[in-house]
């Protein structure tokens, strides 16, 4: 159940931070100061989703995986979150060449995953 929470609250904190880091490309007249604004007005969710799914995730507070596992499993997300905010908000399809990095990413996170995270010690 941790494993899934955590996976939730990165997939909303992706979300969240996908549209702070590109959504303003859509905003061609947007001045660079409102855009850096409105973009950190954003990311403020992403934080306090993402703080919490890091925490609930990590073996030190009871949680399924390690710091590294973690950190894949975000950019993993991240991808899949911005592949479909890439097609439907900013209506650019990835390349064939795209994919395959996308690929060679995730099978890294495959490998990432693989055989169980060490158990850690109880928190000091």
């Amino acid at each position: 159940m941790r494993a899934l929470s955590t996976v939730l609250l990165l997939v909303c904190s992706n979300i969240f931070m996908t549209w702070a880091w590109y959504g303003h490309l859509k905003k061609a007249t947007w001045a660079l100061p409102v855009a850096i604004g409105l973009s950190w007005l954003i990311a403020l969710p992403e934080y306090a989703l993402q703080v919490p799914a890091n925490r609930l995730g990590h073996l030190s507070q009871g949680g399924p995986f390690t710091a590294p596992q973690l950190k894949i499993l975000q950019e993993a997300i991240t991808l899949l979150v911005f592949v479909g905010f890439s097609i439907v908000v900013l209506k650019e399809k990835p390349r064939a060449n795209d994919y395959l990095a996308f690929a060679l990413i995730l099978a890294g996170v495959i490998v990432s995953m693989l055989g169980r995270a060490p158990v850690a010690a109880a928190p000091a």
